[in-house]
């Protein structure tokens, strides 16, 4: 039997981690055709996480954005890489990306262009108001930091909820500001939601829940924050974290289905010879039976590496099975979740005011799972997610589990 013909080009399109994953696992899966990264920015792939962590904290600048790998990447994987290069079309009847640097062919795609941080309306003029999404914005962020600005994060999910602790942990007494009056309820519920928000007034921080952002004041530069209850908090620095939308402009006439992301089967193939990965891509998780969208870095990793596995062998695609994991670090404290936040969570272990295990069921099964400062525990119930554990052997195990960390603290 004739072995099935591979492409000889694949493009990737996006130049973050699922980019970089996506290159890095087609190389190692043996390809050896013609290879082309493009990225929208100027730098070489940078690791996205630490942005609004490490790199915000006091002392030098640290490095750990930088995956060490990037620095010769076009060389070690013989890649064509394109930086600084905006895709703004696809022909996928012709094969051809368009760019701001000209039109790109292909045998096979690989969509990875992640999202865009959400700004807020009518703040164009001011400077001082940023989103953190990329390193320049970590960058004007860190300095105004330096220069112990008056921070105002306006939106309480996890990316503030990051930088406020940042910001706390230099003195700069932040205040946050949510339009919910819980935050992170789709992330982990109300009970949870309302249990991490405890850490922030535990902090000092100035933190405000259930008030919208009525505007922003200033003429050239951010001056302070009106709030819709007629409130204003004085501001040097604003930071607007108030979600993201998938970057699929560039994709909106190529035929392909797009809809709160770009929409993929259960192979991550989203049209003839077009693959997705990462925060961009809609697919249908067989381990959950329902589509899902996931902005996560654990999973945009692995996604990435899967989606450019099946590109290359179609013949042999398999699902993408995912248990979706994150974790954040919030005033020292390291949360972590796995699974789906479904319903509310049980208190199995601590309490929101300590260390803590949380878990979520769908009927009878676990289905979820969070933890403060348990970092031995969250993928031991990540992998019992995976196999469909049953509640009840999901209590017993953190019965048994609580008992064994109890006896190594005496």
């Amino acid at each position: 039997m004739t072995a099935p013909t591979q492409p000889r080009h694949i493009v990737v399109v996006g130049a973050s981690l699922a980019g970089l994953r996506a290159v890095q696992a087609a190389r190692e899966s043996g390809f050896t055709g013609r290879l082309t990264l493009v990225g929208a920015e100027e730098h070489l792939p940078y690791d996205r996480p630490p942005l609004s962590k490490e790199y915000l904290a006091e002392g030098p600048a640290t490095t750990a954005h930088v995956f060490p790998e990037a620095a010769d990447l076009a060389a070690t994987l013989d890649l064509d890489l394109r930086l600084g290069t905006r895709a703004t079309g696809l022909d996928i009847d012709g094969h051809t990306v368009t760019t701001t640097r000209g039109e790109i062919d292909y045998d096979a795609l690989l969509v990875a262009t992640g999202v865009h941080a959400r700004r807020l309306p009518g703040t164009g003029h001011l400077t001082g108001v940023h989103v953190l999404r990329n390193l320049d914005d970590a960058r004007a962020i860190r300095a105004a930091f330096d220069a112990r600005a008056r921070v105002v994060v306006i939106g309480a999910g996890f990316i503030g909820a990051e930088v406020a602790s940042a910001a706390a942990r230099r003195g700069l007494a932040p205040a946050v500001v949510e339009a919910a009056p819980i935050p992170l309820v789709r992330a982990l519920g109300e009970t949870g939601g309302a249990g991490l928000a405890r850490m922030h007034h535990r902090h000092g921080v100035d933190f405000r829940c259930g008030v919208a952002v009525s505007e922003l004041l200033g003429d050239h530069h951010v001056e302070a924050v009106r709030l819709v209850d007629g409130s204003e908090i004085p501001a040097d620095l604003v930071i607007v974290g108030i979600g993201a939308t998938p970057a699929t402009e560039w994709l909106e006439t190529s035929g392909l289905t797009v809809s709160d992301g770009v929409v993929c089967d259960r192979l991550l193939q989203a049209g003839p010879d077009v693959w997705a990965a990462g925060d961009i891509a809609r697919w249908e998780n067989p381990l959950f039976e329902r589509p899902m969208r996931l902005e996560h870095w654990t999973n945009a990793g692995e996604q990435a590496a899967h989606a450019m596995e099946n590109l290359l062998s179609p013949e042999e695609a398999t699902p993408y099975r995912h248990v979706p994991y994150f974790w954040s670090d919030w005033y020292g404290r390291r949360i972590q979740f796995a699974g789906l936040p479904v319903g509310e969570p049980a208190v199995v272990a601590g309490s929101w005011d300590d260390d803590l295990v949380a878990l979520y069921r769908e009927g009878e099964r676990l289905v979820g799972a969070l933890t403060v400062d348990r970092r031995g525990d969250i993928m031991k119930y990540r992998s019992r997610i995976a196999r469909h554990d049953n509640w009840f052997a999901a209590l017993e195990f953190a019965a048994e589990r609580n008992a064994a960390v109890i006896a190594t603290r005496t």
